[in-house]
Formats: C-alpha cells, sequence, structure tokens
C-alpha cells in the first residue's frame, strides 16, 4: 500500500512541477518541453495499446498525423484564407474538405474522431479476422507507407512532401507570443493529466483486466466467453483518439507539419518510446517519451555528427540489457528491497521466539 501511495505522490508531484516550468523555462526551452509532453500523451495511448492489450502497432504516425494535419487545417484557413500551394496548383475555390475545418470545434473533434473511426474500421477487419502478432503489426507498417505516399501525391490539397505551414495567430491571438505559447503548454500539461487519468482508470477496471487476460493469453479469454476483437478494437480505436489529440496538440507548439513527422521512422520512435520507459506501466511511456526526446536535443546539439549513433546505441542496449524498460529497472530494486527488508522481519521474529522459549 506505501508503495502505490508513493507512486501516486511521484506522479501528482510530476506535475505540479510540469505546471510551474513556464515560470523557470526560457520561451525556447519551454516550447520544446511543451513538444515532448505532446509526444508522452501518444506514448501513452500506445502503451495501454501495447503494454496491456499486446497489440504492438507500427502504425501510429499516420493517426498522430491526422490529428495534426485537422489542426493545422484551421490554423492555416484562419490565419490568411486558402493556402498559397492551392494557388500554385491552380486551384481557385476551397474544396469541401478544406472548408469544414474552418470552424475551431468540427477541427478539434475531427482531429480525435477521424483516427478513431479509421482505427475502428481497419481493426474490426483485422481482429475480426484474427489478425494479430506480427501480421498487424507488418499491416499497420505498410499502412503508413500507403498514407504518406497519398499525402505526398496530392500536392495540390495537403502541400506535398511541405506539408501545411505558415499559420502564426489561434483564436486572433499570435502563436509567437510568450503569453500564448504559455497557454498552449498548460493546456498540454492539463491534456496530459486527463489522459493519464482516464488510461488509469481504464487499465484498472474491470475492461483493463478484461485486455491483460487478452495479451497474456487470447484464445483461452475467447474461450471463457468473451469477445476478444471487440475488446481489441475499442482500445486500438482509443489509442488511435489520443494520437491525433497528440499530433493536435504538437502541431499548435512546432507550426508545421509534414509527411515525414508520420512516417514509418517517427512511428518506430513512438514504440521505442514505450519500450525504454517500460511497458506494462503509465508512467513508463511518459519517461520515455521525455528521456528520449530530450537525449536526441542534447546529442544532437552537443554531437551533431554523431548523434544518431549514440541514439541506436542507447536504444540497443535498452533492448538488450533493459527488457523492461526503465521502470523495470526500478520495480526490480524495490522488489528486492521490500523482499530483504521482510526477510529481516521474519529473522527478527525467530530470534523473539526463540529467546520467548528459552
Amino acid at each position: 500500500m506505501s508503495y502505490l501511495y508513493s507512486k501516486k505522490t511521484l506522479v501528482i508531484l510530476g506535475f505540479v512541477i510540469l505546471l510551474i516550468m513556464p515560470f523557470v523555462l526560457a520561451p525556447f526551452n519551454l516550447n520544446l518541453l511543451g513538444r515532448f509532453l505532446a509526444y508522452a500523451i501518444l506514448a501513452l495511448g500506445i502503451g495501454v495499446l501495447w503494454g496491456y492489450a499486446g497489440i504492438l502497432s507500427l502504425g501510429h504516425g499516420i493517426f498522430f498525423g491526422f490529428g495534426a494535419y485537422a489542426m493545422a487545417m484551421y490554423l492555416t484557413l484562419q490565419s490568411g484564407g486558402m493556402p498559397d500551394f492551392m494557388g500554385w496548383n491552380g486551384i481557385t475555390e476551397l474544396p469541401w474538405f478544406w472548408a469544414i475545418f474552418s470552424n475551431p470545434i468540427v477541427a478539434i473533434v475531427l482531429a480525435i474522431a477521424v483516427p478513431m473511426l479509421f482505427a475502428g474500421i481497419l481493426g474490426f477487419f483485422t481482429f475480426r479476422n484474427r489478425i494479430t502478432g506480427v501480421y498487424f503489426t507488418i499491416l499497420t507498417q505498410a499502412l503508413v507507407i500507403v498514407v504518406t505516399t497519398l499525402i505526398i501525391s496530392q500536392q495540390q490539397y495537403t502541400g506535398g512532401t511541405n506539408g501545411i505551414t505558415g499559420f502564426d495567430t489561434i483564436f486572433g491571438y499570435s502563436l509567437n507570443s510568450v503569453t500564448t505559447q504559455q497557454m498552449i503548454y498548460w493546456t498540454t500539461v492539463i491534456f496530459l493529466g486527463l489522459v493519464f487519468l482516464i488510461c488509469y482508470k481504464l487499465v484498472n477496471s474491470r475492461f483493463g483486466k478484461v485486455l491483460i487476460a487478452i495479451r497474456d493469453g487470447e484464445n483461452r479469454t475467447r474461450f471463457l466467453g468473451y469477445n476478444t476483437s471487440i475488446y481489441q478494437v475499442i482500445v486500438y480505436s482509443f489509442s488511435a483518439g489520443v494520437a491525433g489529440l497528440a499530433g493536435m496538440l504538437f502541431v499548435l507548439q512546432v507550426g508545421i507539419i509534414t509527411p515525414s513527422m508520420m512516417g514509418i521512422v517517427p512511428s518506430i520512435e513512438m514504440v521505442l518510446w514505450v519500450a525504454i520507459g517500460g511497458r506494462g506501466t503509465l508512467i513508463g511511456p511518459v519517461i520515455g517519451a521525455l528521456l528520449t526526446n530530450g537525449a536526441s536535443t542534447w546529442f544532437s546539439q552537443t554531437y551533431p555528427d554523431a548523434w544518431l549513433f549514440f541514439i541506436g546505441l542507447v536504444f540497443v542496449l535498452v533492448v538488450v540489457f533493459m527488457p523492461k524498460g526503465i521502470m523495470g529497472i526500478i520495480s526490480t530494486i524495490q522488489a528486492r528491497r521490500r523482499a530483504k527488508k521482510y526477510g529481516k522481519d521474519r529473522k527478527e521474529e525467530a530470534k523473539l521466539y526463540n529467546s520467548s522459549s528459552i
């Protein structure tokens, strides 16, 4: 009980520290931390999907991209109307699928709903036909190639490889303003807390227990009478919606979204955040996203010619020597301490018994 209490205390303390960061960090560093927190939200969704349901997806970059493109389309329309790349390609009238994003509420809803709907349809046909494991993983990676290729090929509507950029206001406020950046940062922290709480309630509910059962033995869970495909579709859609939310918050702080940000390499990196932090936990993916992206930034600034080798070495070492990630090491240390303390208590009881018997 004390262990659980200490974990909750550390989580609350961590969020309090994040909330006061705008008063401590410079605007550039605050913006950088805000990006990492958006990644942490994304990692939470993957952590629930992979760590608790046992579904490894290498295609979450497209859900992240859907959310980011939805917000970028709204920001572009409210900043200056029809984007420049449409005019360059001879389009004189705003397409209908762009016009619906002129409403901020619609854009926010679609940033989350479209990834969930897309994942729900994909999950229905795959999980229903029991396409799981490595086959599902390969399918999601192939899906990333298809979607990014489609976005690049439709340059007149999506901006192609350049993506969507050039927006500088939101709700009439400048995105370059320090106050606006602080508000976006606090919004990101609040959403991180809400997503963390929802994930905590989810994995500790009966639904979460069934997910763990599916992860540990899908056939056995199916034989017990559970429709495992329904649970898998729901958790996959939920994870996709979280990724869309993360993409929406990310683009507010970066100011650009391109197909390269949602390709194969970013999708694999998203899974590595969870692996480094520790799958099967909720704190692990957050720590993994923050530490990995922080280390990448530091390595790239300090060793610009060799930072990719450093990051690759870290990934290899974690996979080989830390299969349960950072949280796995912490749990092992705490378990040894509890075992050692329990052993001491038993020895004290034995001494008291022996002395009383004499």
